[in-house]
């Protein structure tokens, strides 16, 4: 077999530097499709693919036969990846024509060369690439780019999780590739059904389209959870910043809670208090905010000021003493120990209290003071159905379990339990729209479903309910007890649960309000699902279930892996998070 490029030398620095950048991209990126972790650079793996069947000048002597020709015709590949790897060269067709074009004169002079090869009419076809073959396929780089470079892609995971996203990545988007969307919406436009639609571009404006329907009919059934904070002349007396809101019922971004417990000091055992890691809201600079524990009555409450705190470090600090579960009782500055807060959250009496209201305003967050009726709008909550699944306690990085946090359904609050299952149902009724808009659109009401290669109308409205189901899994991201408030002044926001490759025990979080204009929305999380389909459909490919050491997919393909690193990353424990929800 032929020396490969990849065997002698890559243009290191520009697939580095491409791959670093892709960190900082977010529309249309395919991680922005659903959270994976450890995902492979987009750049690295096309890189990799390339030159992995593309031949080293040296391999061909007959066409470059001296060591200064050989170099030049390296420099020439060379370049070739180096635009390959741009990122916005990912939907370039004469850039990746070029690519395919040195792939496809490799594979002929190795066809040739294994004409006398006993199976070479089925493994030396040169007017047939030859398929490849991730065994790993996890966040499914590897198997896109090598669609995208002109193969026929197979992925397999023995994760259900990981082999869903691959599916939505490889597998549906070829099927529905070129087709106009079906919605009645897009269908009353005579010039958008006119249009030509490129790829899945006409499923992801379907996926838009009822992910809208979606969110306005939850918000018709749970919206009243969700209330609006209304500024009030007493609110303003204070805080002179909330005067041009007086009047005004401002859309809520985020509830932000503290886990509490019960005070371990004797003379206030009967009071729940806060372990807040920070009373800081914004560190903006000239729009500081900051929560501000008030004690009264044998109690305390919470209030907001606006502009710098007065004790800087007590406000970043909120009662935590040390680094860890160790805090202070904001009724008596008695220390408050891990063990002791361990104790209580086993025995079920860790509970969690409103401490700020963070709200939508002209230019900016306004953040308010907790008030009776939005306490009350959140106990109102009652979930039908919780995911009282058990996880692995002892999984690598699973921090909750040691505070009596045991089952999926503790990660979330009864609020966000109601949104996900709210959200979840609604997708088989969007699935029954869209099977009614494909028929009526003229899609073939052929009855195989998806999941046996479909490509009718009821396959069709599948793999609209599938995206839409991954913007769920996007939402439960969000939407739980460990995604925190983030005050930095470029990021005032709920950040994501995953954050790191585990999941920690958090002492305050944000619960993001589905239905604003904010981040974490369910809008939002669903556009970043859509923009994602924009880019997929090309060559075709085939995700599955198997397990690497059993499967028989690699057999007469292309390989190229970056298997799982022994106990560094607990995908199974990790991913079964986002399980209980797609399932």
């Amino acid at each position: 077999m032929k020396k490969k490029l990849i065997e002698v030398a890559l243009p290191l620095d520009a697939i580095n530097k491409a791959s670093a950048r892709e960190k900082s991209i977010r529309h249309g990126h395919p991680s922005t499709l659903h959270l994976w972790w450890a995902r492979r650079p987009l750049a690295a793996a096309r890189a990799v693919i390339f030159a992995q069947m593309v031949d080293d000048p040296s391999a061909n002597p007959d066409l470059f036969p001296t060591e200064r020709a050989q170099e030049k015709e390296r420099k020439r590949l060379f370049k070739i990846i180096e635009e390959l790897v741009q990122w916005e060269n990912t939907t370039n067709e004469a850039v990746l024509q070029r690519a395919r074009a040195e792939i496809w004169q490799s594979w002929r002079r190795a066809c040739a060369e294994n004409a006398d090869h006993p199976r070479a009419k089925e493994l030396f076809d040169r007017n047939k690439l030859p398929a490849f073959h991730d065994p790993f396929a996890g966040g499914g780089a590897l198997p896109l780019e090598a669609q995208r470079l002109g193969l026929e892609a197979y992925a397999s995971d023995l994760n259900p999780v990981a082999v869903l996203i691959n599916k939505a990545m490889i597998e549906i988007p070829p099927r529905f590739a070129g087709r106009p969307p079906v919605n009645p919406e897009a269908r009353a436009k005579r010039d958008l059904i006119a249009r030509e639609w490129k790829d899945a571009q006409g499923l992801a404006e379907d996926v838009r389209y009822y992910g809208r329907w979606m969110r306005d009919e939850a918000e018709k059934q749970i919206g009243h959870l969700y209330p609006k904070i209304e500024v009030t002349a007493e609110m303003a007396k204070e805080r002179p910043d909330l005067e041009k809101y007086v009047d005004q019922k401002l859309t809520v971004i985020a509830w932000l809670w503290a886990r509490t417990v019960k005070s371990p000091n004797p003379a206030f055992a009967g009071v729940d208090v806060p372990l807040a890691s920070t009373f800081m809201l914004s560190t903006k600079k000239g729009k500081e905010a900051s929560v501000e524990p008030v004690i009264e009555d044998g109690g305390y409450r919470f209030t907001v000021r606006a502009g710098k705190p007065k004790n800087a470090e007590a406000a970043k600090a909120g009662t935590k003493l040390s680094r860890g579960a160790n805090f202070q009782c904001v009724m008596s500055g008695t220390p408050i120990s891990g063990d002791y807060i361990k104790a209580e959250g086993k025995a079920g009496r860790m509970g969690a209290r409103l401490m700020a209201i963070v709200a939508e305003g002209e230019r900016g967050r306004v953040y308010l003071a907790p008030t009776p009726k939005h306490e009350a709008a959140a106990k109102e909550a009652k979930p039908e159905w919780r995911p009282d699944v058990e996880f692995f306690q002892q999984a690598l990085g699973f921090r909750v379990g040691n505070y009596g946090m045991t089952r999926w359904s503790d990660l979330f609050t009864d609020r966000q339990l109601v949104a996900l299952t709210t959200f979840s149902d609604l997708v088989g009724e969007a699935i029954d729209r869209a099977h009614q808009d494909a028929l009526s659109g003229g899609i073939p009401d052929a009855p195989t479903p998806l999941r046996d290669g479909g490509t009718g109308a009821t396959a069709y409205a599948e793999a609209v309910g599938t995206y839409l189901s991954l913007g769920i899994g996007r939402s439960a991201d969000f939407w739980c007890s460990i995604a925190t408030w983030s005050p930095q002044p470029k990021n005032e926001l709920v950040a994501h649960a995953f954050t790191k490759q585990a999941i920690p025990m958090t002492w305050d979080f944000g619960e993001i309000n589905p239905f604003s204009e904010s981040g974490g929305n369910f809008g939002q999380n669903l556009s970043f699902v859509a923009k994602s389909v924009d880019r997929f459909g090309y060559a075709c490919g085939r995700a599955l279930q198997s397990d690497a050491s059993k499967q028989a997919e690699s057999i007469d393909c292309i390989v190229s892996t970056d298997p799982p690193y022994y106990d560094n990353i607990p995908y199974a424990d990790l991913s079964d998070f986002f399980y209980v929800w797609l399932r």
